[in-house]
């Protein structure tokens, strides 16, 4: 490598590269990815690009991968694939190479109809896997198959067992069946159980990948590097240094035609149970014995069994004004659209530090990050304390970054200080490299057979534990939502309460990203 320039090395294999603890038996067989509710919009926006990209990329091989469709519209192999054309190069440099590899990636991909519980359309997929696998000639017991799950959960159980039933295959030699469920995993703690219990009673837990696409993040897969392999962080990370932290979550619109959708759950529920709970846990977390998923899982378990139930007077709701103008939206909903409430951890490196939860839509700008604010400086002999705390921020997006906002000299005749940044803005410091998107990480995971980026039962079910009886009180009305304009920050009580927890705005200091 030239000095000051980087480079990404292409990984060779996908093969005998997991931590997940299953027997280490080479994997020689075909692989067959199979995409449930292909004709939807999360599908043809989220998973097929990751596909492809990975594709591109050449994790995924030609002469052993091949690509399933699985809806009930009735369509052919070409209608799906100029359904899911336009989304393959967007948001990316569409650069001549990736253009040309777009008809190649499509031949990949073969539709099936069927519905979610009928045993035929399940009989007629596993045909076609099958003919697949044959003509590949993977040897029985050693082909390997990959189920995502890109549908409601409310059918996750008649498919789960539409797939248990009629299209698993032999694992003796190396081969698997894996399935990807994606988020809502239930509505509160019931519900959740309910669900993993029925789909734990087909598939074992090193089978089930719950997939949260906040795991898949670059910055968020950074933060366990940041807190274990760096000196500085490990004696300031605890209580006796830090002030408060806050993960906030940030959007500049609203429901945008999802309302129907958007008011079964609400902002808690949408975001903050999964998303944000999640980055709490890697901030928090002691460090793990091993990078061994269950050894990282453990801890992130820790974490949420130490956190104290949610006190309502730590919490602030908020409905922006419009809201209920769309009509699929109740006209008396009092769903949430933005929320800011306070955890607490009981824990010895965390007892007394207020963790911060924000997350909002309709809001003044778009952002995810992390802002850990630490404790003044004792005996300032500069008197700055006004211009504001230290803080290490880390921007999960847009604009990745992290930074560090410290006290310096004003440059000049004057002995003055000033709040400036040190700081790591990615788009200027990897200029040639291209950040994977979060799905891309998190199937190549899946494919790999690591689960240290995915959810176990037991963390989710911890996870629901702390925010169910919450969420009753505010589905019973207990809670009111405030009511807040499109384009500000939020309920003014927001603000109030951050100042109560303790967290100190800085006057005057602004972070621009770098420029190029």
């Amino acid at each position: 490598m030239e000095s000051g320039g980087w480079h990404v090395e292409k990984r060779a294999s996908l093969r005998n590269d997991s931590f997940s603890g299953e027997d280490n038996v080479p994997e020689t067989g075909c692989l067959s990815i199979i995409v449930l509710g292909a004709s939807g919009d999360l599908a043809k926006k989220k998973t097929f690009p990751a596909l492809f990209h990975l594709f591109i990329q050449g994790f995924l091989l030609s002469n052993e991968v091949h690509i399933f469709g699985y809806a009930r519209s009735k369509i052919s192999d070409d209608d799906l694939r100029d359904r899911i054309r336009g989304y393959l190069v967007k948001g990316k440099t569409a650069d001549s190479k990736q253009l040309e590899e777009v008809p190649k990636f499509l031949q990949l991909i073969k539709y099936v109809s069927g519905s979610y519980d009928s045993a035929e359309g399940f009989q007629n997929l596993d045909k076609e896997i099958s003919e697949h696998e044959v003509s590949k000639n993977s040897i029985e017991g050693s082909s390997r198959r990959l189920f995502y799950l890109a549908l409601p959960p409310s059918v996750y159980p008649s498919v789960c067992k539409m797939i248990k039933h009629y299209c698993m295959n032999k694992s003796d030699l190396g081969g698997w069946t894996r399935i990807v469920v994606e988020k809502p995993f239930g509505k509160d703690l019931a519900s959740a159980e309910t669900l993993s219990s029925q789909i734990g009673e087909l598939f074992d837990e090193p089978q089930i990948y719950r997939i949260d696409h906040y795991l898949g993040k670059e910055l968020v897969q950074n933060l366990l590097v940041l807190r274990f392999a760096n000196r500085f962080f490990v004696p300031l990370w605890n209580r006796d240094n830090i002030a408060n932290v806050q993960i906030v979550f940030r959007e500049d619109f609203g429901t945008e035609g999802r309302g129907g959708y958007f008011d079964q759950y609400g902002i808690i529920r949408d975001i903050i149970q999964n998303h944000l709970l999640q980055v709490l846990c890697l901030v928090a977390m002691e460090r793990p014995i091993s990078l061994k998923p269950e050894h990282v899982r453990d801890e992130k378990v820790k974490v949420l069994q130490s956190v104290m139930p949610i006190n309502d007077e730590e919490v602030v709701l908020g409905q922006y004004e419009g809201y209920t103008d769309d009509p699929t939206v109740p006209d008396h909903s009092n769903t949430p659209t933005f929320a800011t409430m306070v955890l607490r951890i009981h824990n010895e490196r965390w007892e007394g530090v207020p963790f911060i939860m924000k997350a909002g839509k309709a809001l003044n700008s778009r952002k995810a990050e992390i802002r850990v604010q630490f404790k003044d400086v004792p005996g300032d002999i500069f008197k700055c304390k006004k211009q504001g705390r230290n803080e290490f921020v880390i921007r999960l997006q847009p604009s990745e970054a992290m930074y560090m906002k410290l006290m310096v000299k004003t440059p000049g005749l004057e002995m003055s200080t000033v709040q400036s940044e040190l700081d790591l803005s990615y788009r200027q410091r990897y200029q040639d490299v291209i950040i994977p998107e979060a799905y891309e990480r998190l199937i190549l995971d899946t494919i790999k057979g690591d689960q240290q980026h995915f959810v176990r039962r037991d963390e989710l079910k911890a996870a629901w534990e702390i925010f169910t009886p919450l969420l009753h009180r505010i589905d019973k009305g207990e809670l009111k939502s405030l009511p807040y304009k499109k384009g500000s920050r939020g309920p003014v009580k927001a603000d109030e309460l951050l100042e109560k927890a303790g967290y100190l705005q800085s006057d005057g200091y602004i972070w621009i990203p770098p420029t190029l």
